[in-house]
């Protein structure tokens, strides 16, 4: 299947893996893939999400309260009068630079990180959604029309934004060079 994908689209793969790794996630998640999509600018997938006013950092802030992280753990920890600059650098004064960021043994693989089943029947959808309309690729956009199928945390995010599975599609639909009939 991936061999139909678009450069555009491989690189929404690529950075979900590491938006993964950055979010400290065992697997690749369908909200990643969307994470992906959206840092993918010039991209359909991202236009369409663009014009419907979802950014990466509005999805990120919903993500985060949905996995009950504080939006802003450095706030959150100062009202507990723990300054966390002030321990990011007294570990990386006794530890040496990047202390924090750097894997912790039996914890985290610098590898491949699985996919989600859920990312998985996304990327699936997205190969229906792209035959769907006739197309022999699957870029951004289709991706997108994959992750808008229910009940994943990234169509709940596009949900809460506004965004429907129907409506998108018909984004696409518009986006499409007319064909001569």
């Amino acid at each position: 299947m991936f061999e139909r994908f678009t450069d555009e689209a491989r690189r929404v793969v690529v950075l979900a893996q590491e938006i993964a790794r950055t979010r400290h996630a065992g697997r690749i998640g369908p909200e990643h893939l969307l994470l992906g999509v959206l840092r993918c600018p010039g991209t359909p997938g991202e236009e369409i999400l663009s014009a419907a006013g979802v950014d990466a950092r509005t999805v990120t802030e919903d993500l985060d309260r949905v996995d009950g992280a504080p939006a802003r753990d450095a706030d959150a920890l100062a009202t507990l009068g723990i300054d966390l600059d002030a321990v990011r650098n007294a570990v990386e004064a006794g530890f040496g630079p990047g202390a924090l960021d750097r894997p912790r043994r039996g914890r985290w693989r610098a590898g491949h990180i699985p996919f989600e089943k859920s990312s998985k029947k996304a990327l699936e959808l997205a190969l229906r959604e792209a035959v769907r309309l006739g197309d022999r690729f699957i870029g951004t956009e289709h991706v997108l029309l994959g992750l808008l199928h229910p009940d994943t945390a990234a169509s709940q995010v596009l949900e809460r934004c506004g965004m429907t599975l129907y409506g998108t599609r018909e984004a696409v639909e518009r986006r499409r060079p007319r064909r001569a009939g």
